[in-house]
């Protein structure tokens, strides 16, 4: 048996890429709702700063990256049409061509979430 083994960077490229597919099928209209908030909540977790299980951990940290987001968005890729999975990925092409696409302003609404999030945590400890 001919089995590649991938490194730990070309794996978080490959999961990388799916996300990107995964944000562009949301983003289809013809996507049922249900995919969307399953992607939603895969996309803010693959971008958020805080893991499941922190990545300084030694070994167990990047599981949540090997094990867990993988398997959602396995999850989400089984929820969404095959057309419309087949034309994000051909898009999602499109965007990494060129190396990685830099876009700030994607990164707003978790910035908003986390701020909000600390506020009310600070909040809650003075009281």
């Amino acid at each position: 048996m001919n089995e590649q083994k991938l490194t730990f960077k070309q794996r978080m490229k490959a999961i990388t890429s799916k996300v990107s597919q995964l944000y562009i099928a949301m983003k289809n209209p013809k996507t049922p709702w249900y995919a969307k908030a399953l992607g939603f909540f895969v996309v803010a977790y693959m971008l958020s700063p805080i893991d499941l299980i922190p990545d300084f951990i030694p070994v167990l940290g990047y599981l949540d990256d090997l094990i867990i987001l993988p398997l959602l968005i396995s999850l989400c890729i089984k929820m969404i049409p095959k057309e419309i999975w087949d034309q994000s990925e051909e898009e999602a092409k499109e965007i990494w061509k060129d190396g990685r696409p830099f876009k700030w302003y994607l990164a707003i609404p978790i910035i908003i979430i986390w701020l909000l999030l600390a506020y009310w945590i600070i909040s809650l400890i003075l009281q």
